[in-house]
């Protein structure tokens, strides 16, 4: 089979970084080629480069596709050639309809006026094509997560692909998403059309790629052919230049009295009930799961014991150390001895402009501070030691945080909450889109505040890490929780069983 493209000795440099030092790609025709690496090691670099996001003249070395060298500008360049890129952040626009956001900037038009006709009929085409029912005119707000990524797809199709690239498809989506989308993609390969995909889940990858081009370091380490089958723990071997023979690290457990207890929990939005009578309890020293589908109230449940931050008419009551807790805001809610690292750290949990030290310091100025006067020292101090303990990769304390790697910047978070000294560490999917080498290192670290006498409480979708790291699991279903299982007890069947319970 013939390559469709060819990247030739590619190096690319920022201020203080190589981010890319010689990397070769080669991609065949009509194939799904996956690029594996920790966080940080290029992939995504390396499709920017390749997609024109950073032009012809910002890197070292050669593209060829079709076998004629390319030199893109931007975007535009690549798309014309049929090269279309799907970044991890979506770029929908939430209030505009399906259509207008698979044809914007490639409009169906005559002498400056659009067809809408056209432009609603041809949407409806390539929503089949996807396996989507949805009317052209919904608003891109008003679908779920899973069903945004489709029209992505749809919107590539639009400009007439012949080479998708898809950096973390199926970071943000539950199971069921994350296979409808594995098997369209499997769907487009028997109809000709090449793809990269990278991704940090290894068994997607072993499902679906044809070949696997490990980078590390910036660097190209090889190139594995997945035909007969391949082992994550081979794919993990490249990526991190050893055996990662045990994926969580091991820990003996002291677990002291309940330090945590949430009583009859309810809580409301709008008129809708999505908490019911939550009741669960967390143990000093004990990491507790919660488990759950995408909708069952996991996210909600750890929001509204944070400050309320999410909800109306809550009722019910917090007890910490066996006295009840009151809790009127967030601020109220540090102030107390609790912290919640969210979800989605780019929106929610960092400042992305702002650099490492600032990053850290946000959520205790009171300690770094005299008179409302923030102490620089004693700031630049607790944020090299962060730095340092954390093992956070950048060139200094004063890096862009949103230049830095995913993992690393689930480092930044997790350092800014241990910086207020909580007693109650609320972990909302607290590895999402990291590699196995971070994540082993974030798990250490969860380990060691254990170890320190906090009670976590560890929220994740998938279900491994959560008997990987769990003393004990509550299952949570439309907004109720349907089991508590102890270690011994906790199985991915019996997990999934009260998963889907109503």
């Amino acid at each position: 089979m013939a390559a469709i493209l060819e990247m030739k000795h590619i190096t690319k440099e920022f201020p203080g970084v190589k981010a890319l030092d010689d990397v070769n790609l080669s991609v065949q025709e009509g194939e799904i080629h996956a690029l594996c690496g920790e966080n940080g090691a290029g992939k995504s670099t390396l499709m920017k480069v390749l997609s024109g996001v950073y032009g012809h003249g910002t890197y070292n070395g050669a593209i060829y596709f079709n076998e004629e060298e390319c030199k893109f500008k931007d975007i535009r360049d690549s798309e014309s050639k049929g090269i279309v890129i799907i970044h991890q952040e979506l770029a929908l626009i939430p209030d505009l309809s399906i259509a207008e956001n698979i044809f914007l900037g490639n409009e169906i038009k005559k002498h400056g006026v659009i067809n809408w006709n056209e432009t609603v009929l041809k949407t409806r085409e390539l929503l089949k094509l996807v396996g989507l029912e949805e009317d052209p005119n919904t608003r891109i707000s008003s679908i779920g997560v899973g069903k945004q990524q489709l029209v992505e797809i749809a919107k590539a199709l639009a400009k007439k692909v012949k080479l998708l690239i898809l950096d973390e498809p199926t970071a943000a989506l539950n199971e069921e998403d994350s296979s409808n989308l594995l098997n369209l993609l499997l769907e487009f390969k028997k109809q000709g059309m090449t793809s990269i995909m990278i991704s940090h889940k290894l068994n997607e990858i072993a499902k679906v790629a044809d070949h696997i081009t490990i980078i590390r370091d910036g660097k190209t380490i090889e190139t594995l052919e997945v035909k007969g089958g391949i082992s994550e723990d081979r794919i993990i071997k490249g990526m991190v230049g050893r055996d990662l023979t045990n994926r969580y690290p091991t820990r003996v457990p002291t677990i002291g009295d309940t330090i945590l207890e949430v009583r009859d929990w309810h809580v409301f939005q709008g008129e809708r009930e999505i908490l019911k009578s939550i009741n669960l309890q967390v143990k000093k020293g004990e990491i507790v799961g919660i488990a759950g589908l995408m909708g069952s109230g996991r996210t909600e449940l750890a929001r509204s014991i944070f400050g309320r931050s999410f909800g109306t008419k809550i009722t019910g009551a917090l007890y910490k150390n066996g006295k009840e807790l009151a809790i009127k805001n967030v601020a109220d809610a540090i102030f107390k001895g609790l912290a919640y690292v969210t979800e989605d750290r780019k929106n929610d949990g960092l400042i992305l402009i702002e650099d490492v030290k600032t990053n850290i310091s946000l959520s205790n100025l009171k300690k770094l501070s005299k008179r409302f006067v923030i102490n620089e020292q004693k700031e630049v101090a607790e944020a090299e030691n962060f730095r340092s303990k954390m093992n956070i990769k950048s060139p200094s304390i004063l890096q862009k945080t949103g230049n830095l790697s995913g993992g690393n910047q689930q480092k930044v978070v997790l350092s800014k909450w241990i910086l207020t000294d909580p007693d109650i560490l609320m972990l909302d999917e607290p590895t999402r889109g990291i590699d196995v080498g971070a994540k082993y290192e974030i798990y250490t670290i969860i380990h060691t505040l254990a170890a320190e006498g906090k009670g976590i409480l560890f929220i994740s979708s998938e279900l491994p890490e959560l008997l990987g790291m769990c003393d004990r699991v509550y299952v949570m279903s439309e907004g109720k929780i349907t089991g508590e299982l102890s270690k011994n007890e906790a199985t991915q069947e019996n997990l999934m069983k009260y998963m889907t319970r109503d």
